[in-house]
């Protein structure tokens, strides 16, 4: 084992104990350490600097408070000396400035070099999958621009490829989260935001909102499957020729507060997503306007 991997499973080994002390409800699947795409695995490297670079700082702050509590505690014959006149230190001050002055600069260098990183594709690619998400109450709905079509709490995408996601609500705020794919990106009324993620291999990828949303929040789930570019294929004609088509009026249903399974839809009213941006001041946005260019 390499020493990466070796500080790798001391950290997850960790927070699965930090976990269990902390909560009751905490499951031993952390998604967050089974990465399955590169972005993931960039975050998870992140996450893991943070909490070496943090415990370099709480371990002797623990250590030390442990050993002045015990050292200088108000107790008969105690040898340790009494200053009264002491006031400081350029030894400890240099200490205690320094160190964390040294742990903010190395762990802001990195989290801007990956952050900036991140809002590009992880590959270098002419043909990345567009999928708009919208949040709603209590639901996802994913649209396929470039396939026209459409589901409801679960989103195929081939595996391998770098997929573009389009977000916003058509709700209160929420938060578009696939852990084992990447970070959270926020989903908000009149704006449209930028996630990139990808699957390296075949499977089924939990996602959940991850911002609260009133009653209804525990049901916003979805499944995120990732296939073969073929099966990707065959699962869009399969749509075409056996889904019902998603009118106005059914979308407009589906805006209203409610909570439903999964379902798919052949075709959709193909200007639903900008139209929605729009009415809720999207027109102000510059930047989504953007994106937008990007997701016709």
């Amino acid at each position: 084992m390499t020493m990466y991997g070796f500080i790798r499973r001391s950290v997850q080994w960790m927070a699965l104990l930090f976990c269990g002390l902390s909560t009751t409800g905490c499951s031993s699947n952390v998604l967050v350490f089974h990465p399955a795409g590169p972005v993931s695995r960039i975050e998870e490297h992140l996450i893991i600097m943070s909490i070496i670079l943090v415990t370099i700082v709480v371990v002797p702050v623990i250590l030390l408070l442990w050993y002045i509590v015990r050292t200088f505690r108000d107790t008969p014959n105690n040898p340790a000396p009494y200053e009264p006149e002491w006031s400081e230190s350029r030894v400890l001050e240099s200490i205690w400035w320094g160190i964390p002055i040294i742990i903010v600069a190395v762990l802001g260098f990195f989290t801007v070099k990956d952050t900036f990183a991140l809002t590009r594709p992880p590959e270098k690619v002419t043909n990345p999958l567009t999928i708009l998400v919208t949040s709603l109450d209590w639901k996802w709905m994913f649209q396929y621009p470039g396939q026209q079509v459409a589901t409801v709490n679960y989103c195929e995408i081939p595996a391998s490829r770098p997929v573009q996601f389009v977000l916003t609500s058509n709700a209160p705020m929420n938060s578009f989260w696939v852990p084992e794919l990447g970070g959270q990106e926020y989903t908000m009324p009149g704006m449209a935001m930028r996630l990139w993620l990808q699957a390296d291999q075949p499977g089924i990828y939990y996602g959940h909102g991850a911002n609260f949303s009133g009653k209804g929040f525990a049901h916003m789930q979805f499944n995120v499957h990732a296939v073969k570019q073929t099966q990707f294929d065959a699962w869009v004609k399969h749509l075409k020729r056996t889904a019902p088509p998603l009118t106005m009026d059914g979308y407009h249903g589906l805006v209203r507060p409610s909570v439903v399974g999964q379902m798919s839809f052949s075709s959709y009213p193909p200007t639903i997503f900008r139209d929605m941006i729009m009415q809720e001041g999207g027109m102000y946005m510059k930047r989504d306007m953007t994106i937008l260019g990007t997701a016709d």
